[in-house]
């Protein structure tokens, strides 16, 4: 944690691992000097590698901002922009890898390559199987408990109704529930128990402009819609950009049911580097790891931007895994600070009255 923000560290083993074929000169750098990285991370072997004409794409707010802060040029392709080099880390959710095999291979220049790097825990040998039942011969290596594999297609090698099919796999979708969703957002198909827990616990009478902390894919929203009517105007906070569209969606349909015409705004934004207006409700089921790695750090700084937001007589509610250290901080920054239930080993918590 710092004044700027929060970032946690990247994938070293992954990123080390995806530079081994051009370390060892199996592969070479374009002389273009062009690639496009999915899913980059800032590292100090990405700064060593990349070159000016290098494109980072990254739908992670903390860690888009990390990478501009190192100096690396950070978006989308433009168009039909294509490159010689597409470099990617895929994700454990299977789904959402798919569908960055298909988006790179679209971005893939004739004759380019397309690298890849999985931890072998996270996935690497379905990642490899994939992307050669996507593209046809993969080549690979294995270093650092990681596997870097790599192809370079004949236009003919590629499955190109394969590619269709896993292009939209990324597409916002309905789940069994009826919530607009997307593979790889956090419960991405279901309702989790800790954000269902705390809307059972939302009060008839919050009400004001009221903000949501960490949306996802907008159910904590939703319940704000259909459960308190005093509710003037609502914020939704989100550092991932995919859970962007599905959380619109899935307010739209809350407005709807509800009958109700409230003022919505939904905010690709990285909390922990504060909130830009006052607020008199807040609540979060805020995160508390990134990956596999616990980091309380990371809810203790969603306390933080709250107690920062809100106005004098404002209130936070948030709902916690049990052993979460949050308490001491929540009593330094509030006046009054309640536990409104403990089941299934979450919290919720209340808190009012927010200290300078």
């Amino acid at each position: 944690m710092s004044a700027g923000g929060f970032s946690a560290a990247a994938p070293e083993m992954a990123l080390a691992t995806l530079c081994v074929p051009f370390d060892t000169s199996v592969l070479r750098l374009p002389a273009s000097g062009r690639a496009w990285f999915l899913r980059a991370r800032a590292d100090v072997r990405l700064r060593e590698l990349a070159q000016p004409g290098w494109l980072c794409g990254q739908s992670f707010l903390p860690f888009a901002d990390e990478l501009a802060r190192c100096g690396l040029r950070v978006g989308e392709p433009a168009g039909g922009e294509t490159f010689p080099l597409v470099l990617l880390l895929p994700p454990r959710q299977r789904d959402e890898a798919r569908a960055l095999f298909a988006r790179a291979l679209d971005r893939l220049a004739p004759g380019g390559t397309l690298v890849a790097s999985m931890a072998k825990a996270e996935g690497a040998k379905s990642g490899e199987a994939d992307l050669a039942r996507l593209a046809g011969t993969v080549g690979s290596l294995s270093k650092h408990h990681c596997r870097v594999f790599w192809t370079t297609p004949e236009p003919d090698a590629i499955d190109r109704a394969l590619q269709d099919e896993w292009r939209a796999l990324d597409a916002p979708r309905e789940t069994a529930d009826g919530w607009w969703s997307r593979p790889g957002l956090f419960a991405w198909d279901r309702v989790d128990r800790a954000s269902a827990l705390l809307a059972a616990h939302f009060p008839a009478d919050l009400g004001g402009r009221v903000a949501d902390l960490g949306a996802g894919y907008g159910y904590l929203a939703t319940q704000l819609i259909a459960r308190c009517p005093g509710i003037a105007a609502l914020d939704l906070y989100e550092a991932e950009a995919r859970a962007l569209e599905p959380a619109r969606r899935n307010v739209a349909n809350a407005l709807h049911a509800a009958g109700r015409d409230l003022p919505v705004d939904v905010h690709w934004h990285d909390v922990t580097r504060g909130l830009p207006q006052r607020y008199d409700a807040i609540v979060s089921n805020p995160p508390f790891h990134l990956g596999r790695a616990d980091l309380p750090e990371l809810g203790r700084a969603f306390i933080t931007s709250a107690a920062d937001a809100l106005a004098a007589s404002g209130r936070l509610l948030i709902v916690a895994n049990r052993h979460l250290p949050y308490e001491a901080l929540l009593a330094a920054r509030f006046a009054d600070v309640r536990q409104l239930a403990m089941q299934d080993g979450f919290k919720v918590i209340e808190a009012r009255s927010p200290r300078a």
